[in-house]
């Protein structure tokens, strides 16, 4: 699933590619839920290649959490 992260003062958001699984997604909601709270400081997620990523929690805007198998159109699509 992709996950996008908007930070705040800066220009981009940070994209991150990880597994999809009903077990993932609901960890990772758990996660983001927590640093968004102001129960952790930091949200750590790892990537598809195992790659680990901290944000601070207090630097954290928004969070999307998608599917990579959403719909992804290019050009002129219905």
């Amino acid at each position: 699933m992709d996950i996008r992260i908007g930070i705040t003062q800066a220009p981009r958001e940070i994209a991150i590619e990880v597994e999809d699984d009903s077990k993932a997604r609901k960890a990772l909601k758990a996660s983001v839920d927590a640093a968004l709270k102001g129960e952790s400081d930091v949200l750590w997620i790892t990537d598809k290649k195992g790659k680990d990523i901290a944000i601070p929690s207090e630097k954290i805007a928004y969070v999307e959490i998608g599917s990579t198998d959403a719909e992804r159109r290019i050009g002129f699509g219905d």
